[in-house]
């Protein structure tokens, strides 16, 4: 059985918490500052219910950081694993020369 490293499991974990467009928005709104989850629901008009739901992905994705203050809980972006994400697509850039599909065999009937 293939076994997938930490980092590949994050790379995997990451991609599919940001393939959700509730998920892009909440990582498009922590972009320039720390956000509290009621601030997060105010401005989205999202029950903080379905909002944590969403939260936890990303956090289990490793994406966004919380602290709590209080009874608040504040997000923020977890920048350098977005460089990693980052950094998994260039390498495709850098090292996947674009070579053309071989023939196939004609097929045998």
């Amino acid at each position: 059985m293939l076994e997938i490293s930490n980092t590949s499991s994050l790379i995997v974990l990451g991609f599919k918490a940001l393939a959700d467009p509730l998920r892009l928005d909440i990582v498009d709104r922590l972009r320039s500052q720390e956000l509290c989850v009621c601030d997060l629901c105010d401005q989205m008009g999202v029950a903080q219910s379905k909002l944590s739901f969403h939260l936890k992905a990303l956090k289990t994705a490793e994406l966004v950081r919380s602290r709590q203050e209080g009874r608040w809980i504040y997000y923020s972006l977890n920048l350098p694993q977005f460089v990693a994400l980052e950094q998994y697509l260039a390498e495709f850039r850098r090292f996947s020369p674009m070579l053309p599909a071989r023939p196939c065999p004609p097929k045998v009937d």
